[in-house]
């Protein structure tokens, strides 16, 4: 499954309140490119900002959270992408490309910051292990087939 859109401003919570920036993509638009049944959670993947990087548009690991972020007591559904990189600075307005390769768990309430943010903590280390354990050539087979496509 796959998604992509220009990034926009959020609540400012991932960077400001929890200390994990993430690149938000319109609601409407998540939900337009989602498939019926597609079930709220925490994902992971890969992602790219095409025009960062000098242009290459690098591909990155993600960990991204589909959901109506329940801790906020959020009523909308939105799509948070923790790209595992350190960017030297925001990207919003420009194009996001995020391929879901698996799911990790269903979004859940937390009862403080802290355990919320421990668990985001588990679930980009997750994220970074089930990716740096892919078969290569299924990897680079998926590059090639979504993101060389996109070009």
């Amino acid at each position: 499954q796959s998604t992509w859109g220009e990034v926009v401003k959020g609540f400012g919570r991932g960077s400001k309140q929890l200390g994990i920036p993430t690149a938000n993509l319109p609601s409407q638009h998540v939900i337009d490119s989602l498939p019926t049944g597609f079930r709220k959670g925490i994902y992971f993947g890969l992602a790219q900002v095409p025009r960062l990087c000098g242009g290459h548009g690098d591909i990155h690991h993600m960990a991204m959270s589909v959901g109506l972020n329940p801790y906020f007591n959020g009523h909308t559904l939105s799509c948070e992408t923790h790209l595992i990189h350190e960017f030297p600075q925001d990207f919003y307005g420009e194009e996001l490309r995020v391929l879901i390769i698996g799911y990790l768990r269903p979004e859940f309430n937390f009862s403080c910051a802290d355990d919320l943010i421990a668990a985001i903590h588990t679930d980009i280390s997750e994220a970074s292990q089930f990716l740096e354990n892919m078969p290569a050539d299924e990897m680079k087979s998926l590059v090639q087939n979504y993101f060389t496509s996109q070009s």
